[in-house]
């Protein structure tokens, strides 16, 4: 997803800006209550008839994130790091803001400014926080960890460092913010899952979405950062000149202060980012270039079965790359790998459907205590439902882990170019208060090897959702942009046998 450079508004008053922020805040940390049930919850069949998802006001949902005006929050994966007989934490990791200029140390200062969305070469960011297991419906503090920035920002020539006569020895080189592949932006759209940790590996891996130019074009690419402690990360790079990627420390470093001032924080050359490669060593790439808001590709999400990972992700039919964005269909595509942290790690592509709605986002992963796939997606409801046909998360079973198990899915009503679907959650939080929601962005909670989970408050879920909503009111008030600002909530679902 394209992140933006700022255009700036008139700032609130900092104190009463952290007094709102604070009393939304206190208000939104509590799981919304059940509604009442008028009527029995609707259900529908899935797994092929053997299960069924039922809707009810009593699902519980919530606010989840509350960001100021200058924050947004993207794609919010809720990841359990230790075995579920372990007590927490949980780590929260998001596609969120760039830096704003002065980076890392005005992060926790009061937003004086009001951001928008205008320029897709603009980099991302990913933030993550620990999250206790009782708090699971409210987002912990978190920091910038790993940023992408604008091509147009990374194009200054590193100046000769001065050696005198009592230098030391260079310390391994740390990345500047990522200039992704040659150019472009990256930290987009985290997909977050362990190493071969029953093979001694203990990283987490943190798989993005940069950009790369083609020509006058753009075309996503997928990059990659691994880290033990999500605060310090490792970024895979190349050299200039070599051809074999290594990790690179990721970070802004200061140097020593002299006299009376402290020099200002530089950002040191790395090397270029290194593409995530296939067994056959080709860079894993969207089938499509485009321009700004068109690049399309690689957005999913990774699940670990039998110690094989399965990445399933969206990207644009190659037949449909010279058709309009809002007519460019996509295919659910999937890789697999026994290695992540290897230099090929990934089989080439199989289709896994072959067309879904054009901006169909997809989430798929291995079913709580199930041997069976989950997928969400993005969908309409029908026309004869509550609301008529507004903006709702989808979400089917499979019969079981084979991959011809998705083509027996009803997954859209006809004609399927409307993208409206009776499986939707009904899901009830957001909206503009007109009956218009917003359902972007979403993901769910996840263990560490990216199958589905939920928190130990909610046992017998079948999942958390979390997703953006670009139409619900900002926490203060104002209208500005529809990415800044504007709420996470979260929601779960119940599944159960017919």
């Amino acid at each position: 997803m394209p992140v933006y450079p700022p255009i700036l508004t008139l700032p609130q008053p900092r104190l009463a800006r952290r007094l709102t922020l604070a009393a939304l805040a206190l208000a939104w940390a509590s799981p919304a209550r059940a509604e009442p049930e008028t009527t029995a919850p609707a259900c529908y069949p899935t797994a092929g008839g053997a299960l069924e998802i039922c809707r009810s006001g009593s699902e519980p949902e919530g606010v989840l994130y509350a960001p100021p005006p200058c924050r947004f929050g993207y794609g919010v994966q809720i990841v359990r790091l230790k075995a579920r007989s372990a007590p927490g934490p949980l780590q929260v990791v998001f596609h969120a803001e760039p830096l704003r200029e002065g980076g890392k140390r005005r992060e926790d200062e009061a937003c004086a400014a009001d951001l928008r969305a205008t320029d897709p070469n603009a980099g991302g960011s990913v933030r993550s926080g620990r999250l206790a297991e009782q708090l699971a419906g409210t987002m912990p503090p978190t920091a910038y960890r790993f940023w992408g920035t604008s091509a147009r920002e990374e194009t200054r020539q590193p100046r000769p460092r001065r050696r005198g006569r009592r230098s030391r020895e260079a310390k391994p080189e740390a990345a500047r913010p990522v200039q992704a592949v040659r150019e472009g932006s990256g930290a987009r759209d985290p997909m977050t899952v362990a190493g071969r940790d029953w093979a001694g590996d203990d990283y987490q891996y943190v798989f993005m979405i940069a950009t790369e130019a083609v020509e006058e074009n753009l075309r996503h690419v997928l990059i990659q950062a691994r880290t033990l402690d999500f605060e310090n990360f490792d970024v895979k790079s190349r050299r200039e000149g070599s051809e074999a990627a290594e990790w690179v420390p990721f970070g802004e470093q200061e140097t020593a202060p002299r006299g009376r001032r402290a020099r200002r924080a530089r950002r040191p050359e790395p090397a270029a980012l290194a593409p995530v490669m296939d067994e056959a060593g080709k860079p894993i790439v969207g089938n499509c270039a485009g321009r700004g808001f068109d690049v399309q590709g690689l957005v999913g999400s990774i699940s670990v079965v039998e110690q094989t990972y399965h990445y399933f992700y969206t990207d644009v039919l190659p037949a449909d790359c010279a058709e309009p964005t809002s007519k460019r269909r996509l295919g659910l595509y999937l890789r697999t790998s026994r290695d992540v942290g290897a230099e090929r790690a990934w089989s080439a592509p199989r289709t896994v459907i072959e067309t879904l709605p054009p901006d169909t986002l997809v989430r798929v992963g291995k079913a709580k205590g199930m041997e069976r796939w989950v997928l969400a997606y993005s969908c309409f409801r029908p026309a004869n439902a509550a609301g008529g046909p507004v903006a709702d998360i989808c979400l089917h079973y499979t019969a079981d882990l084979s991959l011809g198990a998705f083509k027996d899915l009803p997954l859209f009503a006809e004609p399927a170019s409307a993208a409206r679907s009776p499986a939707h959650l009904g899901l009830r939080s957001g909206g503009d208060g007109g009956g218009r929601y917003g359902r972007d962005g979403f993901f769910w909670m996840t263990d560490r090897y990216g199958n589905v989970d939920t928190p130990a408050a909610y046992p017998t879920k079948g999942g958390f959702l979390t997703w953006l909503d670009r139409l619900a009111p900002r926490s203060d008030g104002s209208a500005g942009s529809s990415l800044y600002g504007r709420p996470v909530y979260w929601s779960t679902w119940t599944v159960r046998s017919r």
